[in-house]
């Protein structure tokens, strides 16, 4: 952790968050510790990467064992993740799902927390290292079960003897009573292996730093989690395949894209799944992705909107203003026509992001426990407020509040008054009743 100042006229901007990491590089590339993501995504196996990613290095045969082995004896839920769930309502949304059970598995597990077992306590490696096996390990369970909290139904327990992957698709999939000779298809499984290995960590981002930000407190790695899984779950964040897909839904056919196109460029429409804050040319994730896709949808049959996206991303590769612009195909275009035609709802694809990405928000939480300079990060704030009110007026004496003024940047001005927050119909059904109260 580095402590920046950077000065400004009127201003000074403290980023305690400011961080070298040795996890991940970028440089219109993408590297997980230092392998290339296009060999990493052919070669190795979601969990080979999930090691790779967390403690440095690939594993070798015996380490790669150990480590498959502890991710399957951490992937059952206790039973009070179950019943935490359960409480919800039914059509709560996935994510939120997700949230309360990374919550509740928190609670589980009190011989881990800081606030209980002391400050030092992750000090212990033997206590960092199962923590992450059971984040890891449980993760494919939580989204399992996330998704048939919507469908009525039960996720079916795992099954040890799969890979991680297969064992998430089994999990979905085998059956109200869970058959155990169920297999899922191995190229879907291969397909999901690969989609996790693209979405395992990707540098300094809003939920990553959310991670860091709520570890540097001192809270415990599963609280750490699930703040940066809320980050995630914002539409801004986690979002971005799911708009894709509208967007292209929006467009229809192959022959509207020139008219879309043209409203992009007149500010009338916005384009996703284009251009990244990283990548000033083509993300290296989107032309691996696109491969997953053609082998799913060999097996699946071909989405009536992939016809659409492939004619997009051509007729946008080939206009100047585009290409001046560094507006190339991203990894959440092609991916959530992946995620669709693999039978996921749209409100499922960022649980499917959370699963993968939890691996770097416990690399870049490891990483902060040993570096000495972390201290717990508090921005400074620039205070442009009232300097002074020096007397607190009588109840009867306070103005009213005065008139918003007209805008005058894009500040959106705050109203100083509490609106108003009508009751719901149900309220004044039971207060137009007798002995309410």
């Amino acid at each position: 952790m580095r402590d920046l100042r950077l000065q400004r006229p009127h201003h000074l901007i403290h980023h305690p968050s400011f961080l070298s990491s040795s996890l991940l590089h970028v440089p219109g590339i993408l590297r997980y510790r230092g392998y290339p993501i296009e060999r990493l995504a052919e070669a190795a196996t979601f969990p080979e990467v999930a090691h790779l990613v967390i403690y440095g290095r690939l594993p070798t045969g015996g380490e790669l064992t150990a480590w498959e082995d502890a991710l399957s004896r951490h992937s059952a839920l206790p039973a009070p993740v179950l019943a935490a769930v359960d409480a919800l309502p039914h059509d709560a949304h996935p994510m939120g799902t997700v949230l309360t059970a990374l919550c509740a598995l928190s609670t589980c597990h009190p011989e881990q927390n800081p606030a209980l077992a002391g400050e030092g306590v992750y000090a212990d490696t033997a206590v960092q290292d199962k923590q992450i096996a059971r984040l890891v390990g449980k993760m494919p369970a939580i989204a399992a079960l996330a998704y048939h909290r919507a469908s009525g139904r039960r996720a079916a327990p795992p099954n040890q003897r799969l890979g991680y992957a297969e064992n998430f698709l089994y999990m979905l999939d085998s059956g109200p009573g869970a058959n155990p000779a169920y297999r899922p298809h191995p190229a879907l499984a291969r397909a999901l292996d690969i989609m996790f290995t693209l979405h395992a960590e990707h540098e300094m981002n809003c939920s990553t730093a959310a991670a860091r930000h709520l570890a540097s407190s001192g809270v415990d790695v599963y609280t750490a989690v699930a703040g940066a899984v809320g980050a995630l779950y914002g539409p801004l964040h986690g979002g971005a395949n799911e708009a894709v897909l509208r967007m292209l839904a929006r467009i229809g056919s192959v022959q509207a894209i020139p008219a879309f196109l043209a409203g992009v460029k007149a500010k009338k429409e916005k384009l996703f799944g284009f251009g990244h804050r990283v990548y000033k040319n083509f993300d290296p994730r989107a032309a691996i992705i696109r491969k997953v896709a053609e082998e799913v949808f060999a097996i699946q049959g071909s989405d009536p909107l992939i016809a659409v996206a492939v004619a997009l991303a051509d007729a946008a590769r080939e206009d100047a203003y585009f290409k001046d612009r560094s507006l190339y195909p991203n990894v959440d275009f092609y991916s959530g026509l992946v995620y669709r035609s693999l039978g996921f709802p749209p409100a499922f694809f960022t649980v499917l992001f959370a699963v993968p990405r939890v691996v770097g928000y416990l690399a870049h939480w490891r990483e902060q426990l040993v570096d000495p300079d972390t201290r717990i990060v508090r921005p400074q704030q620039v205070y442009e407020g009232d300097w002074l009110r020096p007397e607190v007026e009588a109840l009867g004496e306070r103005a009213p509040p005065p008139a918003l003024p007209a805008a005058a940047s894009k500040k959106p001005a705050l109203a100083p008054v509490f609106g108003e927050v009508p009751p719901s119909n149900a309220y004044r059904r039971r207060v137009a009743g007798t002995n309410w109260a």
